[in-house]
C-alpha cells in the first residue's frame, strides 16, 4: 500500500492510486459520518461515492493545508446536509449503532446494561436532532470522531473561537435538555 504522508513521492502516485488508497483508508469512517446525518445506509453509500467523485475531480485543487482526512471529512459533511437541505432530513445516528467494531466491544454486556445503554443513547440521540445544525455538526465530530477543534474548524469553515463556544454551548444545552427530561449525567 502507499503512503499518503509520504511528500517527497506525491507526484510518483497516480490519481487512480491516489484515490485507491484514500478509499482504502478512510470509506468505513465517511460512512458512519454520512449515515450519522442521513440515517439511511443507501443513501450514505451514495453520498460517500459521491465525495469520492469529488475528490478525484479536485485532487490536483488540493492545497495540502490540512491533512486528507480532514479534506475528505469536509466533503463529507458538504455533501449530507446538501441531501438534508435538498431532502429536509434531519436524522442521525449514534456511532455505535453503525459501528460494528463497537458492537462486538459490547457484546459482554448483559441484556438489561445494554437496553439501559441504548436507551440512554437514544435520548442522547433525540436530543442532539433537536439543536441546531450549528450544535449538532460540531458535538458530532468533536464527541463522535474525536477530531481536534482546529479540525473541526477547517471542515465547517468556522473560526477556531466560534468552534470552541459552539461546543460550550452544545454541550449546556443537551446536558440542560437530559436534565429537563430526567437522565442524570456526571
Amino acid at each position: 500500500m502507499l503512503n499518503i504522508t509520504e511528500g517527497d513521492n506525491e507526484c510518483y502516485i497516480s490519481k487512480e492510486e491516489r484515490i485507491n488508497e484514500l478509499m482504502d483508508l478512510y470509506a468505513s469512517d465517511l460512512k458512519r459520518i454520512a449515515y450519522l446525518y442521513v440515517n439511511d445506509r443507501v443513501q450514505c453509500e451514495d453520498i460517500v461515492q459521491e465525495v469520492f467523485i469529488s475528490c478525484y475531480k479536485n485532487l490536483n485543487k488540493f492545497r495540502m493545508e490540512s491533512s486528507y482526512k480532514t479534506w475528505l471529512i469536509r466533503i463529507t459533511v458538504n455533501k449530507c446536509k446538501d441531501f438534508k437541505r435538498k431532502w429536509s432530513i434531519r436524522n442521525i445516528v449514534y456511532r455505535p449503532f453503525v459501528d460494528p467494531e463497537k458492537n462486538k466491544a459490547e457484546q459482554g454486556k448483559t441484556p438489561s446494561e445494554y437496553l439501559e445503554e441504548k436507551e440512554d443513547s437514544e435520548a442522547i440521540i433525540n436530543v442532539i436532532r433537536s439543536l441546531s445544525p450549528k450544535y449538532q455538526d460540531v458535538l458530532i465530530l468533536f464527541y463522535y470522531y474525536d477530531l481536534t477543534l482546529k479540525e473541526i474548524s477547517i471542515i465547517t469553515k468556522v473560526k477556531f473561537n466560534t468552534v470552541k463556544s459552539r461546543i460550550t454551548r452544545g454541550r449546556e444545552l443537551l446536558k440542560g435538555e437530559l436534565e429537563r427530561r430526567g437522565y442524570k449525567y456526571g
